[in-house]
């Protein structure tokens, strides 16, 4: 038993390790000895994990894909809430995992770039798990009548994801493209467009899990 957990922090150190560097340096120009000597573990250690870099690559999507996904089911798990404020819930949860987490970011940006260099069977396609949620809760939103006649769920989800996905890459050289405060601005304006008049009030831009500002006096 020992033995396995050791191997399993191995596996981890070097994910982690594989993140950061893909994360600094590229895919192309990150060296699997500096991974390994960042991780603390022998050159033969890593192999043993990990045939190639692009195995280290498939596993840090892996794990990213893991980690978003957790994030964004438990912003969708908040109760009484309607299709529109869980797409928005769940972008804010995304953002916060983007800003904060080295593999989630790395391995999100593995994914979307897909080069040829890592583009192997067993890669996961993150932007693509992101277009099919959006998909899904705009199409959930128009069922239940709370887009206007203007936002066709389809047409409506390419523009977010074409967003939401370039604010992430603005965010590669500026943070302030991913923080709570630039999504929860660019909400305020999307949520004008897309969700009926009855339905804008009862939508928070900013997510769920921020208090209303109190009502004026």
């Amino acid at each position: 038993m020992k033995q396995q957990e050791r191997a399993v922090r191995t596996r981890r150190a070097l994910v982690h390790s594989a993140a950061e560097a893909f994360q600094q340096h590229g895919y192309v120009q990150a060296r699997l000895a500096q991974i390994s000597a960042d991780a603390g573990v022998s050159p033969g250690a890593l192999h043993f994990h990990f045939e190639n870099k692009a195995a280290l690559a498939r596993a840090v999507q892996a794990s990213a894909g893991m980690r978003l996904r957790r994030a964004a089911g438990a912003a969708a798990r908040r109760p009484g809430v309607n299709a529109l404020q869980r797409l928005t819930d769940a972008s804010h949860a995304l953002a916060e995992q983007l800003r904060t987490d080295v593999v989630a970011r790395a391995g999100y940006r593995l994914s979307c770039e897909q080069t040829r260099t890592i583009a192997h069977p067993g890669g996961q396609d993150l932007c693509g798990q992101w277009q099919t949620y959006v998909q899904q809760q705009l199409t959930e939103a128009a069922r239940h009548n709370l887009l206007t006649e203007a936002a066709i769920p389809h047409e409506t989800a390419a523009s977010i994801v074409a967003a939401t996905t370039g604010l992430e890459t603005l965010a590669r050289h500026d943070a302030t493209w991913l923080s709570h405060e630039t999504l929860t601005n660019w909400w305020e304006l999307a949520l004008r467009c897309l969700a009926t008049p009855t339905t804008l009030p009862t939508l928070r831009p900013a997510g769920t899990h921020t208090p209303r500002p109190p009502h004026p006096q």
